[in-house]
């Protein structure tokens, strides 16, 4: 079964209330504390979801935001329900065999990340796919309608 594109706000705000675990790929540490790649998962760590660091750089950061650091989404036990991605779009491929043996509900590309290709093997492999917007304006968006 194929994947959905997910493009507006019905669809996000009848998908956020389901989300509770959410890996990170490309994550920055607490020393990059300024960039929208922590920025944005310290807000979602805040607001309570179950946070799982995937940092792409950083080989000796063991922990981000007090979670276990992974090097790659299948290694993380368990199912996660979305990958928010902080990658460039040119960056994306490298990491589409691990999103799909990963198995992640959504693959969520932030504001900028968009490559369609990418996301249309995602939705093949029945991977919802979220481009080019934020989760935490998104989530706050939502939050404030509720």
């Amino acid at each position: 079964m194929a994947g959905s594109l997910i493009q507006d706000h019905i669809a996000f705000d009848r998908l956020l209330p389901r989300l509770r675990r959410i890996a990170v790929l490309g994550i920055k540490p607490e020393s990059r504390a300024d960039r929208p790649a922590h920025i944005v998962s310290a807000y979602l760590h805040r607001a309570g979801y179950e946070l799982e660091p995937v940092p792409v750089y950083y080989p000796d950061v063991s922990e981000i935001l007090g979670r276990q650091v992974y090097r790659k989404v299948a290694d993380i036990p368990g199912r996660v329900d979305v990958v928010n991605v902080f990658r460039k779009p040119a960056d994306l491929m490298p990491h589409l065999d691990d999103l799909v043996a990963a198995r992640p509900r959504l693959v969520w590309l932030q504001t900028g990340i968009r490559d369609d290709d990418f996301a249309a093997q995602l939705l093949a492999a029945g991977i919802d796919v979220v481009q080019d917007q934020c989760l935490m304006v998104e989530h706050r968006r939502w939050r404030s309608s509720r």
